[in-house]
């Protein structure tokens, strides 16, 4: 901060007034330029780690940049050889704008000096304030007193005089800084924080800035002490150190302290690495290490401890000894040239309790991946072999196959490059691998097609596509030859299909003195060959069908390979809208789906998706936007007989003067011959009352409400202080869930959050859910 004022200082007054020797006084306003060489470096407070990339100056300077000055009068004394810009001066070089009294260059002594409300106007937006600057030996060394400054994103600092040594370092006595705006009604009142330091230095050659005897105020109280402490100067974005320890403690772990180290190894690589410590186990080691090549990038992350876990069988939960618990986690990435890339994501764990009860992560599956991807122009592909392993810790934990391989790849035409429309291809392969003597499966698709659009005279709006698809599969292992006596364990089977989709709307538009409102009735037509559901072929990614607005005009509604929606369907619904010109809308949806088939037992949809029957469900969307004050998108699924509920999702929030209300509901019935065999029920509903225009009340509750699971989930509280300069949180959470998850207990965590500073969070409190 400093250093960017003395050194803008000793370009454009050094420079200005050493090519002034020829300058005569007058008592008129004098306009000159003249030419000096700038490099500035701005300090500010940045993180000790980040992106790995080369560092970069952070303000452009032309070199050669002319200098401007203004002055009441300018002087000079030939006999001392003194030369003075007195009275309103003003000093311009390159946007940069340096204001005072006086200005006197002594070029016998190389001796600078600015007297008299001395101002500085950075590019960057800073203004530097002070009562006198004096410079020496070619601008290298300075001394200032009285220094302020306001940065650009509002923060200040004082220093009661400053020294610049020799273009290295900066020193600066009795200093302090902060982030709050002083108070319009007493200015001289202390800020909110701040914090005070005997000494300050910034080390330009090392990019630091460092403090000697600091302390931490709020409100003028001091409420903390370091007798030293250091951070990277902002000109650089990475710079070895320790990072923000943190604190906390744990009902399962003991007092927790958590401590990482950054080591800034180079410009394309560095490494994380600490520990957390815990007073009731063994310490958790942990590590991260990144690094980027010409075209390519690396980053591996892991830990590793020692302690026991709970766990569960057949229900029944139970403590496990002592052992070794880890994790890895290892993303690459190969940019092979424009078109290609390849990269892998690979996620290890030893136990599905420990990510959760180390706070490290919530994932449920891991995925381990390998792949290949081609991008050119509109055509798409990709290669991959995944890994998944299931980590919950509940009745649907299930083995999870292998993909092995899995191959896609998509060629699209231009529009209008072919009979006024545009086709396309589209390859995929699909091998599923699981262990033992479960069910394994290989499959092969090919699909062409041709889609055009029409806007016709009279205002109607259709899309005609037309589809050939081809599927082969291979089935080992086949789960209906384990349940059915005289089945063949490996089957293989040919599939082939085509079909065509029209849709056609007749938007109808009317416009108001506030608004615009849209009406448009939508219909399409899809017909397609009859493949008499062969039942060698198993479903393996179709099996979650569900219906809304986003597919109920789809030829085929499954959502993958495995099933298709084949014969024909007719589809109807009816769009409107009410859209007004200061950004509310309002829209709503309903449509419906008749199947050309006969209804009867075998259909090829299960009983609760909707599509079970001849006549579809009914499905709609109610959608509403009224900026903060109401938010509402509500999606619904309807019986056609008897009009009961068979899916609601609803997403609420609005504010009523200083209270702000969300909900969050989900309902879905059960879907007969899959996993999802009962319904599903839950509501989640949050809440925040404005105290005043700095505090809130908030509260969270998530319930669930199906029949076999019903009960209170998850709820929160808080109290949160959203400041100028300070922002603060301390909350409450429990949840309800089994001790054997690693994720049950009751959470008490506070965060303190300081305007350029960061933010401080502490590792929370935690008491099991059973005390």
């Amino acid at each position: 901060m400093l250093g960017a004022f003395l050194t803008c200082l000793s370009q454009t007054a050094g420079s200005s007034l050493a090519y002034s020797k020829e300058i005569i006084s007058s008592g008129e306003d004098l306009l000159f330029s003249s030419t000096a060489t700038s490099e500035l470096s701005v300090a500010s407070i940045e993180p000790a780690s980040g992106s790995l990339e080369k560092p970069s100056n952070l303000v452009d300077i032309s070199e050669d940049a002319p200098v401007d000055l203004l002055a009441d009068v300018v002087e000079y004394d030939e006999v001392n050889g003194i030369v003075s810009a007195i009275g309103n001066v003003e000093l311009v070089q390159s946007g940069r704008i340096l204001r005072a009294e006086k200005v006197t260059y002594n070029m016998s002594s190389d001796v600078v000096e600015a007297t008299g409300d001395v101002i500085l106007n950075e590019v960057t937006g800073e203004v530097y304030f002070a009562d006198s600057v004096e410079l020496k030996d070619k601008m290298k060394d300075g001394f200032v007193t009285g220094l302020k400054g306001v940065l650009a994103d509002g923060s200040r600092f004082n220093a009661e005089s400053a020294q610049k040594v020799a273009d290295l370092k900066v020193v600066m006595s009795k200093a302090s800084y902060t982030a709050c705006e002083p108070c319009k009604a007493d200015p001289s009142k202390s800020p909110i924080w701040q914090i005070k330091a005997r000494e300050v230095i910034h080390h330009k050659d090392e990019h630091r800035v460092t403090y000697e005897d600091a302390t931490f105020e709020v409100a003028g109280v001091p409420v903390a002490y370091a007798p030293y402490f250091s951070h990277s100067d902002g000109t650089i974005k990475r710079k070895s150190g320790f990072l923000i320890p943190s604190v906390g403690f744990d009902s399962d772990l003991g007092a927790i302290y958590k401590q990482n180290y950054y080591w800034n190894i180079a410009p394309d690589k560095d490494l994380t690495v600490g520990a957390m410590l815990m007073s009731d186990v063994a310490p958790l080691v942990q590590g991260e290490y990144r690094q980027r090549f010409n075209n390519a990038e690396i980053k591996i992350a892991g830990g590793l401890t020692y302690s026991d876990r709970t766990d569960t069988n057949n229900g029944q939960e139970f403590r496990e000894d002592n052992q070794v618990r880890s994790h890895l986690d290892v993303e690459g990435l190969w940019n092979i040239n424009d078109k290609w890339r390849a990269g892998t994501a690979l996620e290890m764990v030893s136990d599905s309790q420990y990510l959760r009860q180390y706070n490290i992560s919530n994932e449920d599956v891991l995925e381990n991946k390998v792949y290949v991807e081609r991008f050119d122009n509109r055509d798409y592909a990709t290669a991959n072999l995944i890994r998944f392993k299931d980590i919950r810790v509940s009745d649907r934990k299930v083995d999870q196959p292998g993909v092995l391989p899995e191959i896609y790849s998509s060629f699209i035409g231009a529009p209008n490059s072919l009979l006024g429309g545009r086709g396309g291809i589209e390859f995929s392969a699909l091998g599923l691998h699981r262990e033992g003597d479960d069910q394994d499966m290989g499959r092969g698709s090919i699909e062409t097609g041709w889609e055009r659009r029409f806007v016709s005279d009279w205002g109607f709006v259709s899309n005609l596509n037309l589809n050939l698809r081809g599927d082969a599969y291979l089935i080992g292992d086949n789960d209906i030859a384990n349940n059915s006596s005289g089945r063949s364990s490996k089957t293989s089977a040919l599939r082939g299909f085509a079909n065509t989709n029209f849709q056609t709307s007749y938007p109808i538009e009317r416009q108001f003195d506030k608004a615009q409102m849209v009406i448009e009735p939508i219909a399409s037509l899809s017909l397609g060959t009859n493949l008499n559901s062969d039942s060698d072929i198993p479903n393996e990614d179709s099996q979650d069908v569900f219906l809304d607005m986003t597919n109920i005009f789809d030829a085929n509604r499954f959502p993958g390979y495995d099933l298709i929606e084949d014969e024909g369907h007719v589809t109807y619904g009816l769009r409107t809208g009410l859209y007004g010109y200061n950004g509310y809308k309002g829209e709503v949806f309903l449509g419906q789906s008749y199947r050309f088939d006969e209804e009867d037992d075998d259909s090829q949809f299960p009983i609760g998706s909707g599509l079970s029957g001849q006549e579809s469900d009914i499905v709609g969307n109610i959608s509403i936007d009224m900026g903060s004050d109401l938010r509402l998108n509500y999606a619904l699924q309807l019986d056609n007989d008897s009009l009961s509920s068979q899916r609601h999702e609803v997403d609420m929030s609005g504010r009523i003067g200083p209270l702000t209300l969300g909900t969050r509901y989900f309902y879905a019935n059960a879907l007969q011959g899959t996993d999802l065999n009962t319904s599903r029920e839950q509501i989640q509903n949050t809440v925040r009352l404005k105290l005043t225009d700095e505090w809130s009340l908030i509260g969270a509750a998530q319930y669930d409400m199906a029949q076999d699971t019903k009960g209170l989930r998850k709820a929160s509280y808080g109290l949160d202080y959203q400041g100028q300069c300070v922002t603060f949180l301390v909350s409450g959470e429990r949840k309800l869930t089994k001790d054997s998850s690693g994720d049950s207990g009751t959470r008490i965590m506070m965060r303190l959050g300081l305007k350029s500073l960061g933010e401080f969070e502490t590792a929370g409190f935690t008491v099991g859910a059973n005390e």
